[in-house]
């Protein structure tokens, strides 16, 4: 890639870092590692299943923003944009519209199947 796309997708990807960050901090994402509760928050079924959500979605932000931090070290690196499943580069489109993408799309859409 050149150094000029990478520029670009360093920004992208820097903003979606710092999105997903401030997502964690407001579900209250700690440093434990996981969700935490204020110690006054009710024990009812429904907040029972509130916390599940919010512990189901704070994964999913963590899955997203190991992602971005993978791709930003692929950078550093200068492998970014190349399938880790093919190794042929990644077409710009696809990294443009998902700067963290892993896989090209014919790739990604195999193990989809």
């Amino acid at each position: 890639m050149s150094n000029d796309a990478a520029v670009d997708y360093r920004t992208l990807l820097e903003q979606e870092r710092t999105s997903l960050e401030e997502q964690l901090q407001e579900l209250g994402y700690g440093d434990a590692g996981r969700v935490t509760y204020d110690s006054n928050f009710a024990d009812s079924s429904q907040v029972t299943a509130e916390r599940g959500e919010a512990e189901a979605l704070a994964v999913q932000l963590q899955e997203a923003l190991a992602d971005v931090v993978a791709a930003l070290k692929k950078i550093d690196d200068g492998v970014y944009g190349i399938c880790e499943r093919c190794g042929r580069p990644i077409a710009p489109a696809r990294l443009e519209a998902k700067p963290a993408s892993r896989l090209c799309i014919d790739c990604a859409s195999a193990l989809r199947r």
